[in-house]
């Protein structure tokens, strides 16, 4: 062998530390995260844009209880987070079951009854409120696989307390869509005048 083909040969990759890769892909999810802000930022400036100070005649008894709902499901998904990293993997699949259960609660609230009331064809008040409860909803839906895809895998031993990245992920993900709801839910329910 030559000097150079024995160089490359000797040259190897090493497999990255859990703890290396889950920073990494922290990192990624977190950028991906921040460039989703510009996504829901642009739906909530229309809204402001084009509503101006006022808003639909919406039920405020479902945007309440379906923000509720939501948030009440980010405790259920903390909760699954924390008992997996004590290896409760019991309260673990229950917190997640419950989570989803929640968030697709959320769903029928909103695409559900919502969607009855109010339709695209609208005018403004139709497009931007599809855009943006079809948006979330999006989210929501997407969350709600990734919590059935975590407690699938965490039934068969995936996830322990020392490497639980998976979980983490889901659970930030979660987080990050009900905080979008906390600044859309004022937007289209309480702020402005209802016409």
């Amino acid at each position: 062998m030559d000097a150079a083909a024995n160089e490359v040969h000797e040259y190897h990759i090493e497999e990255a530390s859990y703890e290396e890769r889950t920073k990494r892909n922290r990192l990624g999810l977190w950028l991906f995260l921040f460039s989703e802000i510009f996504l829901f930022g642009a739906f909530l400036a229309a809204r402001y844009f084009l509503w101006g100070s006022t808003r639909p005649e919406l039920n405020q008894f479902v945007g309440l209880l379906t923000t509720s709902v939501l948030l009440l499901s980010s405790f259920f998904m903390n909760r699954a987070e924390t008992a997996i990293g004590y290896d409760n993997r019991t309260r673990f699949l229950r917190s997640l079951l419950i989570t989803a259960a929640l968030g697709i609660a959320f769903l029928i609230g909103v695409v559900g009854i919502e969607w009855a009331d109010i339709k695209p064809a609208d005018g403004v008040y139709g497009a931007v409120f599809f855009g943006m409860t079809g948006l979330h909803s999006l989210h929501v839906v997407s969350g709600v696989i990734l919590i059935f895809i975590i407690w699938y895998r965490g039934r068969k031993g995936a996830f322990s307390a020392e490497e639980h990245w998976g979980v983490e992920a889901a659970a930030t993900y979660w987080h990050y869509v009900d905080v979008i709801w906390v600044f859309f839910y004022p937007a289209l329910y309480l702020i402005g005048t209802a016409v």
